[in-house]
């Protein structure tokens, strides 16, 4: 079985765009509050990262922000960053009761986020290298 395969039936995958810094700050989030450390990271400008999206059967290469792959399914947009939260520790983990609000009422506000992000939030000149003690989080270093 290769690495990615392995990864992918073990923990759930975050690809994140690695030269965002309100991505990043919200990775730094994630791994704070994710107490069992249920996700690994690879940005998606790696390429362990063009590799899984490569290997799912929807097209993915128009994301360029956040994508959760958890259990074989892919998620983007709001419902994957809703997936995210309901698996982080308490009281975080309560931000997943807005899966109510429906979909083609809170992607358009994601979307108006992502669309703004590098204007609000930054730009890095490459993506994160993460500290030693995060590297095994990390699926394009380890």
């Amino acid at each position: 079985m290769d690495t990615s395969a392995e990864i992918v039936t073990e923990k759930s995958i975050i690809l994140f765009d690695g030269v965002c810094n309100f991505c990043n700050s919200s990775i730094n989030f994630v791994i704070d509050h994710d107490s069992r450390q249920n996700f690994v990271f690879a940005s998606l400008q790696s390429d362990k990262a063009k590799e899984i999206i490569d290997g799912q059967e929807q097209d993915l290469s128009v994301v360029d922000s956040l994508i959760l792959v958890d259990d074989d399914k892919v998620y983007i947009k709001s419902s994957a960053a809703l997936r995210i939260a309901r698996r982080l520790s308490f009281p975080w983990n309560l931000a997943y009761a807005l899966v109510v609000i429906p979909r083609f009422l809170r992607d358009p506000i994601y979307d108006w986020i992502a669309r703004n992000r590098y204007k609000w939030f930054g730009k890095m000149d490459q993506c994160r290298i993460p500290t030693e003690d995060l590297r095994a989080r990390f699926i394009e270093h380890s």
